[in-house]
């Protein structure tokens, strides 16, 4: 550990990867109580588009695939509740037009696209500075944001009808929580790439549920088997000289088998 921890791309990883591993759990939990898996997964594959603008624009890809989600995240809100459309028809529609958008505007732009290749697949050990900053800044935001708010989410999200009822505005929270939940994933995609990253939005706190009596524990656990998840990722992943997302993700997978194993042996 000693030795991974002496290598300046690997302290970015780590740093990037733990705040990562925070902003993600965080938000799983609200994820996966308000069954919005396929939103997550969604926007995923949505910022392809946005990743592409920004690369024929000879602008940080990053920046623009945050914009741009942030921009589909309202879109769907506004469709959600304007329209007779269920939410899983929307985020459908919406996602593989944007990664068709996506897949066109790539074709314009000649030559080998290394950092197209690291969107897609993730690519945690190549973060630079630059990019750390800028997923700080927004991980800050988002964090901020779930911690001013939490009872009114948690509220909102248990029994949406009653806090309606104590005077909540949930129309204005769901909507800020949209935009949040867009951004934290499109964080996500720059480490663990497009198709790996809803897999850290709901494995820590799917885990996180089979062991927890309480909201409460249910956010502490879920944060703490993140960071595990990432940390030990990492760490397999160098050892083995293997691609860290994949690791990563498996690495939770299987923390999650053995703790349903566990989780039955328990009951039974």
């Amino acid at each position: 550990m000693i030795e991974i921890l002496q290598f300046p791309f690997m302290q970015r990883a780590i740093i990037g990867g733990l705040m990562l591993g925070l902003l993600l759990a965080f938000m799983g939990v609200f994820v996966i109580l308000r069954r919005m898996a396929f939103f997550g997964d969604g926007v995923a594959h949505a910022s392809l588009a946005g990743i592409a603008i920004g690369l024929l624009a000879s602008y940080n890809p990053l920046v623009v695939a945050i914009i741009y989600s942030i921009i589909l995240a309202a879109v769907i809100f506004y469709l959600e509740r304007k329209t007779r459309l269920s939410s899983d028809v929307i985020i459908g529609i919406l996602f593989t037009a944007s990664m068709a958008l996506g897949v066109v505007l790539i074709s314009l732009k000649s030559g080998y696209q290394p950092e197209l290749i690291s969107f897609l697949f993730g690519n945690i050990l190549a973060i630079e500075p630059s990019g750390l900053i800028i997923m700080s800044i927004f991980a800050v935001l988002v964090v901020i944001f779930l911690i001013l708010f939490y009872r009114q989410i948690a509220f909102s999200t248990l029994d949406h009808d009653g806090a309606r009822v104590a005077g909540i505005n949930t129309e204005v929270l769901d909507f800020i929580f949209y935009i949040a939940l867009a951004v934290a994933i499109v964080l996500g995609v720059k480490i663990l790439g497009i198709i790996l990253v809803s897999a850290l939005l709901i494995i820590p706190a799917s885990i996180g549920k089979l062991i927890s009596k309480s909201f409460k524990n249910l956010i502490i656990s879920s944060i703490a088997i993140a960071e595990v998840t990432i940390l030990g990722g990492i760490i397999i992943s160098y050892l083995m000289n293997l691609p860290t997302g994949a690791v990563i993700i498996l690495f939770g997978t299987g923390l999650f088998f053995i703790t349903l194993f566990a989780a039955k042996l328990v009951r039974q």
